[in-house]
């Protein structure tokens, strides 16, 4: 079966809604959704899209430090930090053995800069954020949600990490982008294909959808957001 198929991709969803029963050891879609704090119907709603709505990635990190990578595709460690945390105490694997956990100090970019990967967007910035080593990575930048268009996934004023290296979109996921006039935005992005758009659609939903065209639209990606940092 070639890469990409239809059958591929249920099996990918189904994989990791397995791994989500394996990890926290429920065996029910209620019992689940109720964890999630969703309806059931949200669960068929996903499937059918054949996407692990961010929101439950975020959820079963703070709730069992459960890594998004090993949720998704499998790949180890399958936790970061300890078995259960929340996302603001996280322990590094290396303490066990005596090694100290290490930080990288870096700069929060401002949501109105248009451009945030240029460098006065983040050396120049004022604030600056300590980044456990499992969350570093050199294509990182970091923003401090200003809107709270993304609540309640995204709170005023949380810690939003961002991979500038993830930038091919995949329907459902969240993303940041550089829109004219606005600056940085961060949406969840939906692909409606029949109309050859994307659909910027915000969490909060006092908040209208935005539309693009869909040709071009992957220069206005900065990347897609992999951890958020915030006060539950």
């Amino acid at each position: 079966m070639n890469e990409g198929t239809p059958q591929e991709t249920i099996n990918r969803f189904d994989e990791a809604f397995d791994r989500i029963k394996q990890a926290t050891g429920m065996r029910t879609q209620v019992e689940i959704a109720k964890m999630l704090d969703i309806r059931q119907s949200s669960i068929s709603d996903a499937k059918r899209r054949q996407s692990i709505p961010d929101s439950w990635l975020i959820k079963l990190y703070q709730i069992y430090n459960l890594n998004p990578n090993w949720i998704i595709d499998g790949e180890q460690p399958q936790f970061l930090g300890d078995k259960r945390g929340g996302a603001l105490h996280v322990r590094e694997s290396g303490d066990s053995y005596g090694r100290k956990p290490k930080y990288y100090q870096m700069p929060v970019a401002s949501m109105s800069t248009p451009e945030p990967e240029q460098e006065d967007a983040t050396v120049a910035s004022a604030e600056t954020l300590a980044v456990p080593e499992q969350f570093h990575k050199a294509s990182l930048v970091i923003v401090r949600m200003d809107e709270s268009d993304m609540e309640p996934v995204i709170h005023r004023g949380a810690y939003v990490g961002i991979d500038k290296d993830r930038k091919t979109i995949r329907s459902g996921g969240l993303y940041a982008l550089d829109m004219p006039m606005e600056g940085l935005i961060i949406k969840r992005i939906v692909h409606d294909a029949e109309n050859s758009r994307l659909i910027l659609r915000s969490e909060n939903q006092t908040y209208a959808d935005q539309c693009i065209p869909a040709d071009g639209a992957a220069e206005r990606v900065v990347g897609r957001v992999t951890w958020v940092f915030q006060e539950l």
